[in-house]
């Protein structure tokens, strides 16, 4: 199904899936011309190599970040009005839906990682050794993606406007993340709510281990792991508690 989601979403162009590692360069291209040529960006706490595009580089990792966070979310309160049959006239496990979405959103954001370790690896000419600890920083982050999106899957069902609130709210947590600007430049009275935001940590992390090389704390992983598979199994929980009253709304 997962296969199915991503196919889906490039049927009928000329290029087909080759998209999904097209579209990534392209962004890339507009991003290193828009921060590096025209404003000059620059990020001030630490450097990968003195060029113009090292601040693109640091932009792109956040911003693939919160996309794979964003693509899940904002599809989830649709993802059960779109497989209405499922519901009334197959036995289906219903709850697999939400990680076809999580699984298809991981695959674009495999795609723009490799895009991105290769652009490090021609500026930089290496790629951290600290790269092969992402997938235990992505998967605490992957878990809390879950049950958010089980816990919108099965909302999204009674309450139609919470697509649209969740588009708001990831538009939202994009901007009040340490994405666009390092976390030392926010003044301390609302750095709290920069902290507080629940993907600061992961873009932080994240960059650590893609960009400069530094290995992540063992206790925060384990903090986020725990912290993760709690907000995963209380996800499930309310969708599962919730599922029977699918039909009767549908």
């Amino acid at each position: 199904m997962t296969r199915r989601d991503v196919i889906g979403r490039y049927r009928g162009s000329l290029l087909g899936v080759a998209w999904s590692f097209l579209n990534p360069l392209l962004m890339l291209g507009v991003y290193t011309f828009v921060f590096g040529a025209v404003f000059q960006s620059r990020w001030p706490e630490r450097s990968i190599v003195h060029s113009k595009i090292e601040f693109v580089l640091i932009l792109f990792a956040g911003i693939i970040i919160h996309s794979l966070m964003a693509d899940c979310l904002t599809r989830a309160p649709t993802i059960i009005l779109s497989h209405v049959n499922y519901v009334k006239k197959v036995v289906f496990p219903l709850e697999i839906l939400p990680i076809v979405v999580l699984l298809s959103a991981l695959f674009h954001a495999v795609i723009s990682t490799l895009v991105l370790l290769a652009a490090i690896l021609i500026i930089a000419g290496s790629v951290p050794i600290t790269v092969i600890t992402l997938p235990f920083v992505l998967i605490p982050y992957l878990a809390g993606i879950a049950g958010f999106a089980w816990f919108l899957a099965s909302l999204g069902v009674f309450l139609r406007d919470t697509g649209q609130v969740v588009g708001v709210v990831t538009t939202l947590l994009m901007f009040i993340a340490p994405i666009f600007f390092p976390l030392t430049n926010v003044p301390s009275d609302f750095r709290i709510l920069i902290l507080m935001n629940p993907i600061t940590w992961f873009v932080e992390t994240a960059r650590d281990v893609l960009l400069w090389g530094v290995w992540p704390d063992v206790v925060s992983l384990v903090t986020a792991g725990c912290i993760g598979i709690s907000v995963a199994y209380l996800g499930l929980w309310w969708f599962q508690k919730t599922r029977e009253g699918f039909s009767d709304v549908l």
